[in-house]
C-alpha cells in the first residue's frame, strides 16, 4: 500500500466511521421513533451532524489518548507516526465545523437555534470529557453515554417534536448498555490509563473488580427491553431482533467475568457495537413492523 493511501486510511482510523454511522441512524431512529417517518431534508441535516461530530470527538479522543496508545494501540495513526498530533487537530476541526454547519442548516430550516446549541453542548461535553473527564473514571463514562444518547433526542428535535415514551425508553437503554461497553473499554486499556494516571473502574479496583460492573449495567438495559412490547409501544416485530441484542449484552457481561484480560475486554467491546445496532434495528421494525 502506498504512502498516501496508508495516511487515507489513518485519516478513516481516526474517523471510526461504524461509530459515526451508529450515530447518524441514532438521529433517524429517534425521528421514526417520534414520527414515525423521515424528513428528507432534515433527517440529512441531523445525520450529518452526529456524523461529523462523532467523527472530530473520535478524532479529539485519539489526539488526546496518543501516549496512552503507545502502550495500549501502538498501531495506532498517531503513536504509529502515520499522522501528526497537528494534523488530527485540524481534521477535528474540519470534521466539528462540518457537524456545526449542518446543525446551523438545521436551525435555517426549522426557524429555532435550538438543534445548534445542542449539538454544540454536546459536542463541548465529549471534548470535555477526552480533555479531563476520562480521568475520574466512572462519571468519565456516564459523559460518554450521555453523548450517545444525545442523538436520539436531536432526531425529534430537528423535526420540531416531542419525545415519546418508545424513544424514552430506548435512550435510557442504550445510555445503560453504553457505560457497560465503556467499563469494558476501561479494562481494555487498563495497563496505558494506569500509567497515566486516568482513574478508570479498571484501574481502580483492577478488571476483575470492574468486570461485575459491566454486567450490571448490561443487565439493567436488558431487563427494561421487555417494557416497550409489554406497554404497546412497539410490536412483535421488535422481539426477534431484541432478544439477539439482550443475549449479545448478558453473554458479554458474563464473559467479562470469566476472563477480564485486556484482549477479551477489547473483543466484547467491539461486539457490543453489534449488539446496540440489534437495538436499533429492534426499535426500528417494532414501530415501522
Amino acid at each position: 500500500m502506498g504512502g498516501s493511501s496508508r495516511r487515507l486510511m489513518a485519516f478513516l482510523s481516526l474517523l471510526r466511521p461504524p461509530n459515526c454511522l451508529m450515530m447518524g441512524l441514532a438521529v433517524l431512529v429517534g425521528e421514526i421513533l417520534t414520527a414515525g417517518g423521515l424528513e428528507p431534508l432534515p433527517s440529512l441535516l441531523g445525520f450529518s451532524t452526529a456524523f461529523f461530530l462523532t467523527g472530530a470527538s473520535m478524532t479529539v479522543n485519539d489526539y488526546f489518548d496518543r501516549f496512552v496508545d503507545e502502550v495500549n494501540q501502538p498501531g495506532r495513526p498517531l503513536p504509529s507516526g502515520l499522522l501528526s498530533a497537528g494534523e488530527a487537530l485540524l481534521f477535528a476541526s474540519v470534521l466539528a465545523a462540518a457537524g456545526l454547519l449542518s446543525a446551523a442548516g438545521s436551525w435555517v430550516e426549522r426557524g429555532t437555534p435550538l438543534p445548534l446549541v445542542v449539538a454544540a453542548l454536546s459536542f463541548l461535553l465529549s471534548s470535555y470529557y477526552n480533555a479531563r473527564g476520562k480521568r475520574t473514571g466512572l462519571p468519565g463514562n456516564l459523559m460518554v453515554s450521555t453523548c450517545v444518547a444525545v442523538p436520539f433526542l436531536y432526531g425529534p428535535l430537528v423535526l420540531g417534536e416531542s419525545p415519546t415514551p418508545a424513544l424514552s425508553f430506548f435512550l435510557l437503554m442504550a445510555f445503560l448498555s453504553n457505560t457497560g461497553r465503556e467499563i469494558l473499554k476501561g479494562m481494555a486499556d487498563v495497563e496505558g490509563d494506569r500509567r497515566r494516571g486516568i482513574r478508570t473502574l479498571a484501574v481502580s479496583r483492577g478488571p476483575a473488580g470492574a468486570a461485575p460492573f459491566v454486567l450490571l449495567f448490561y443487565a439493567s438495559a436488558v431487563a427494561l427491553s421487555p417494557l416497550p412490547l409489554l406497554l404497546g409501544e412497539v410490536s412483535l416485530w421488535y422481539l426477534p431482533p431484541v432478544a439477539v441484542a439482550d443475549l449479545g449484552f448478558l453473554v458479554a457481561g458474563l464473559l467479562s467475568l470469566r476472563d477480564p484480560s485486556p484482549g477479551r475486554s477489547l473483543r466484547l467491546k467491539r461486539l457490543s457495537l453489534l449488539w446496540m445496532l440489534f437495538g436499533l434495528l429492534a426499535f426500528l421494525l417494532g414501530r415501522l413492523g
